[in-house]
């Protein structure tokens, strides 16, 4: 039988309610903060664990109280509430800024989410370490960008399985904050408190698993929350853009628990999508013990992430549950998510011209892929008066039909668009982390019942590597497949 792990996350999930919940499970805190230490962070923080109670029910509140140079305390990683009434600690998270925004180095929130780099629930917890919504940071505040905490992982003295999970939890975070910003993922830059906290959270979460043994995560559906935050840049809706993206990259399922807070922080939202197996209901388990790990704020609801520990069981016959580990950074292994294709509804555009300026057509396909397009592509056709033409065909959701056609209306000649919904068949698809020399590469795995019939690299993995090492893309992709051929 395989050790499963399942995240229950009625009021959302930030890294230190993931980490609290580790730790109420069983996780020593000895043992986390000798594992840290290997970072070469001493001096910059300490771990602080009580006990509180939500709605009458005890959990485990984990801190991050943040050093200054003297060593004495700075500030705390717990959230606290800030500006808004959002029950995420906010202002002492902190955001990824991208250079284009140097000079507001810390997003600040009152939700627990407060950063991008790192989020903590202002409701999960809250005294924050960074400045209020809106402050800047001190001019001489030092940042640290996605190469420098790469380096900092891979140098420590780690499990491999916590180095390969850690690293790619950090790329996609970055992933998804350069998208939001229009930038490379290595220029992201995290400010040297937010990293702190972020490296804390995300290390100390894939340490507390790979010490409780856990093969296999899985994790709910996830609450959307609502309401605004402030930032640097100003107020963002909730869930912020950093979470949508990483939403997006796992099409997580979602729904809104009436809640109107920020729940979900992007430190959070990346700790799951890169390692959970499938969002949804627990799997066929048989529960051995239950951690509950603690946001701050009295909701509605216990304000709490509950980890459930235990094993598959296996009834026999075509109900035995089938699981696999977690991926190895050397040698993945499947994921449990569905491995039966599946049919889906999709609309398809379709529109030809013949009078349109050839350098508007990329453009029209950025703009296409911007508003939510799933893919756009041209074929070269002969259309009436023997005039060449191209046809533009978009491949979209049938709700975001209406913005497709405003931009091809927009941005084209056409008089005119035909459009029909389609049964479109899909391949059941695994994200498996692999370690490189240079870094971690995602490989997207597609399978037919159980057998795997396509393996590809992450172009974006394949290019930040390419970038920061000076390497052709071509030979991180084929170091990346050689990997897990090998």
């Amino acid at each position: 039988m395989t050790k499963l792990a399942y995240l229950d996350c009625p009021t959302g999930i930030s890294g230190d309610m993931c980490l609290g919940a580790l730790i109420d499970a069983g996780v020593p805190i000895d043992y986390l903060t000798q594992s840290l230490q290997s970072l070469g962070l001493q001096g910059e923080f300490n771990l602080k664990v009580d006990k509180i109670h939500h709605n009458g029910q005890q959990a485990t509140k984990l801190t991050v109280e943040l050093l200054n140079q003297t060593g004495s305390l700075s500030h705390t990683h717990t959230p606290e509430l800030s500006l808004d009434s959002h029950p995420h600690h906010y202002a002492g998270h902190h955001h990824a800024h991208s250079h284009h925004y140097a000079d507001h180095p810390h997003h600040h929130h009152s939700h627990h989410h407060a950063d991008y780099p790192h989020h903590h629930h202002a409701a999960h917890s809250p005294e924050s370490a960074e400045p209020t919504h809106g402050q800047a940071a001190s001019p001489n505040s030092q940042t640290r960008n996605l190469p420098d905490i790469v380096d900092l992982i891979q140098t420590a003295q780690l499990p491999d399985r916590v180095t390969a999970w850690s690293l790619a939890i950090f790329r996609q975070l970055a992933v998804a904050e350069g998208a939001v910003h229009g930038i490379a993922p290595e220029e992201v830059h995290f400010h040297e408190v937010g990293a702190v906290d972020a490296i804390v959270d995300i290390v100390g979460t894939c340490l507390g698993l790979d010490w409780l043994g856990v093969e296999a995560l899985y994790c709910s559906a996830l609450p959307i929350g609502g309401g605004t935050i402030w930032a640097a840049h100003g107020q963002l809706p909730v869930p912020v853009p950093a979470v949508l993206k990483l939403f997006e990259s796992r099409q997580v399922p979602i729904y809104h628990n009436g809640i109107d807070r920020e729940l979900v922080t992007p430190t959070g939202a990346a700790i799951v999508t890169v390692l959970a197996q499938q969002f949804g209901p627990p799997p066929p388990m048989t529960i051995h013990k239950v951690g509950l790990g603690a946001g701050s704020l009295q909701l509605t609801i216990p304000n709490m992430v509950r980890l459930w520990l235990g094993e598959s069981w296996q009834s026999g016959g075509e109900n035995a549950a089938r699981t696999t580990p977690l991926a190895q950074p050397t040698s993945p292994s499947p994921s449990l998510s569905p491995t039966s294709p599946v049919q889906t509804t999709i609309a398809v555009l379709e529109t030809q011209i013949d009078d349109l300026n050839p350098q508007a057509v990329g453009y029209l396909f950025e703009a296409l892929l911007s508003a939510g397009a799933l893919d756009v592509f041209t074929q070269a056709i002969g259309m009436k008066k023997s005039r060449p033409g191209t046809l533009i065909t978009v491949i979209c959701q049938p709700d975001n039909v209406g913005d497709c056609e405003r931009i091809l209306f927009q941005e084209t000649t056409t008089l005119g668009i035909r459009k029909t919904l389609q049964t479109r068949t899909e391949l059941a698809r695994e994200w498996h982390p692999i370690q490189l020399e240079h870094g971690i590469v995602r490989l997207k795995v597609a399978k037919l019942g159980e057998t795997v019939v396509n393996v590809q690299p992450e172009y974006e993995d394949c290019a930040v590597l390419a970038r920061q090492f000076h390497l052709p893309w071509r030979e991180v992709h084929r170091l990346a497949l050689a990997a897990w051929f090998s």
